[in-house]
């Protein structure tokens, strides 16, 4: 199995994104391979030394040992370091990209280092090859619609985001983008595949204003939440879509009371929640959402991608042990703050999955009276569609939802055939056009559309 499988189904880590370089009075390179090496040589003492005091916190010793047993059972024996580049500077840290070669891989370690040299974050993941330049999709129109950039400002956190704006006087109805889990950024990139960026170029097309932005643990990282060690979805996601909602009603030309949300995944898992008590939301869209907790989408996710490959390895098959065993902590009653769960992405604090046990998103959409639109890909393994059945027989009475079920699609509403597996995601492709068209056409009826159960 790849790392890249490995990151994409797994990580919830919050880490930063590529921002404008600052040279800081350290070689940070130096640094951060020197980092490197003394992880090789199992000195973790020496580098938890360096850790700063928030990083004691939120990452116990023995730790960033376990991260490293993981990467060399993956991946093979350690080989050397390829290459290191100072990425940007964030929030006073140099954020440092660290190729190392592997028997089997390369793998990317990100690193943020303080001025003085010390240790602020550390994250494996799979290694980025230069992607190829996106293309627009063939449905969109870029001369119906014009871009612009906007950030969004909550509290301390400002995040850089993209407003499409339909050309034309309006008002025209409005559109705010939630991504999945991770440290996406606002195009929800994963490999070649831009799919936030495609449904913000397909409804502009249609006359749709959307918004779209980086989410806050890609920009901040751990520093995403006031205490990093209670992070929750309400710093990850939930607090920013109630700002970007009041954003984009203010915005010029957009219908302040044609406001919809639309999320993928964890976006589209939390958009009830979202919506609850909101006024300024008109109505949601959800893509690929899940009604099963998440760690169980990980642990079944994980053993489908191993049912598939020809010949699972022993150290992927101790993995998954790993991932149950995680699974287990977090749902077990002895779970409580202050604790972590190590993820085979690394540590997570407890925080965050106390926060969602108690969610049940079928119950929340159930108590809306707005309009719902749940639509999913039938090939789909990270929120198989057993969830898309669950959402059906819970809420295909209500007059005011609409389901709906595309056999071809993937997770990322990609076409294909066959059975889907992680390394599909590394072919370009675009989210279909039909979900486009019936997302647009929900839309522009303020979503009260006659109920709809069908297949595509």
């Amino acid at each position: 199995m790849r790392t890249g499988a490995l990151v994409f189904l797994l990580s919830l880590a919050a880490w930063p994104a590529r921002a404008q370089q600052l040279a800081g009075p350290f070689p940070p390179e130096d640094v951060a391979k020197q980092i490197i090496q003394e992880v090789a040589a199992g000195q973790f003492d020496r580098v938890e030394a360096r850790y700063t005091a928030e990083m004691s916190a939120r990452l116990p010793a023995g730790a960033l040992a376990k991260v490293w047993g993981n990467a060399l059972e993956l991946e093979g024996s350690f080989d050397s370091v390829v290459s290191a580049e100072t990425m940007g500077k964030v929030q006073g840290f140099d954020v440092v990209l660290v190729v190392c070669k592997f028997d089997k891989a390369l793998v990317d370690v990100q690193m943020a280092l303080a001025p003085d040299g010390r240790l602020g974050g550390i994250h494996f993941g799979m290694h980025r090859q230069p992607e190829p330049p996106w293309t627009p999709p063939p449905y969109a129109r870029p001369d119906a619609f014009t871009e612009e950039p906007l950030t969004l400002v909550n509290s301390k956190y400002e995040l850089p985001g993209t407003l499409s704006l339909p050309k034309g006087n309006g008002p025209f109805p409005g559109v705010v983008l939630l991504a999945d889990s991770g440290p996406h950024d606002e195009d929800e990139t994963v490999g070649p595949n831009k799919p936030l960026k495609d449904v913000a170029w397909g409804l502009a097309s249609h006359g749709i204003v959307v918004f779209r932005y980086t989410k806050r643990t890609a920009k901040y990282g751990a520093q995403s939440s006031a205490d990093p060690a209670k992070l929750t979805v309400e710093d990850e996601t939930i607090s920013d879509a109630h700002a970007a909602i009041t954003l984009l009603a203010k915005q010029k030309n957009v219908d302040g009371r044609r406001i919809f949300l639309v999320g993928h995944s964890l976006g589209a898992y939390l958009a009830p929640r979202i919506a609850t008590g909101d006024p300024q939301i008109a109505g949601i869209g959800m893509m690929a959402a899940n009604t099963r907790p998440l760690e169980q989408l990980m642990v079944d996710a994980w053993h489908y991608v191993l049912q598939h490959e020809s010949a699972p390895t022993p150290e992927e098959q101790k993995q998954a042990t790993a991932l149950e065993e995680a699974a287990k902590k977090i749902e077990s009653p002895d779970l409580k703050l202050g604790d972590t769960v190590d993820l085979l992405s690394g540590p997570m604090p407890a925080s965050y999955w106390l926060d969602l046990r108690n969610y049940q998103p079928i119950a929340a959409a159930q108590a809306l009276k707005i309009p719902i639109l749940i639509l999913q890909g039938g090939r789909d393994f990270q929120v198989p569609t057993t969830n898309f059945e669950e959402w059906k027989a819970a809420l295909e009475r209500d007059r005011n939802v609409t389901l709906k079920l595309y056999p071809a699609l993937n997770h990322l509403f990609v076409p294909g055939t066959g059975v889907s597996l992680p390394q599909e995601y590394d072919k370009p492709g675009h989210v279909d056009e039909q979900v486009i068209d019936d997302m647009a056409a929900w839309i522009g009826a303020g979503g009260e559309r006659p109920h709809l159960v069908q297949p595509h």
